[in-house]
């Protein structure tokens, strides 16, 4: 399974970019997942569900399953966040995971960078920043820079990145048959 990060400041668009990402990458042929990082407190479930009320009473891992998806929640209880590599292998495998975050990580990663935004790029400090998609130019940049606004293009470098591009022509030679 080859992964592929996305990283950028908050408001720089990497969310609106994946979710334009997943539709290109899929019709291409590939199966492709996402794993996202918050430094927030977030939760799935809603207080007064059962789900939730069992997490409250103290179950460790809780798992609702329905006819059209589940979902296993796992409460860390005071224990340090998983590693990356650790929550990568608990997914099922796919040609590619795009990882949304995980700055420090050492995976290859595209930085979604907006002037507009006020801050400091990011691959100015960080070599695993492989290309920057952005929606200016960027003068002095080290690394590729490709149109935030083409998707196409941008899921081209990917596929390129991760030597993908087999199992994408596969797919469309098997379209073509």
């Amino acid at each position: 399974m080859k992964t592929f990060g996305l990283v950028g400041w908050s408001g720089s668009g990497k969310t609106t970019l994946l979710v334009r990402l997943l539709p290109e990458l899929i019709s291409r042929g590939l199966s492709v997942s996402t794993m996202k990082h918050t430094h927030h407190h977030f939760d799935i479930d809603k207080p007064g569900k059962d789900s939730y009320e069992h997490r409250a009473a103290g179950a460790k891992e809780v798992m609702v399953i329905s006819s059209r998806r589940w979902a296993l929640m796992h409460e860390l209880r005071g224990q340090p966040e998983p590693d990356m590599e650790d929550m990568i292998q608990q997914m099922t495998p796919v040609d590619l995971l795009l990882i949304e975050g995980f700055k420090s990580h050492r995976h290859a990663k595209l930085e979604v960078y907006r002037p507009s935004v006020g801050k400091p790029l990011l691959c100015a400090s960080d070599p695993t920043v492989v290309a920057v998609a952005s929606d200016e130019a960027i003068p002095g940049l080290d690394v590729p820079r490709l149109d935030l606004d083409d998707v196409a293009a941008v899921a081209d470098f990917i596929v390129d990145q991760c030597g993908l591009a087999a199992a994408a022509e596969g797919a469309d030679a098997d379209d073509a048959a």
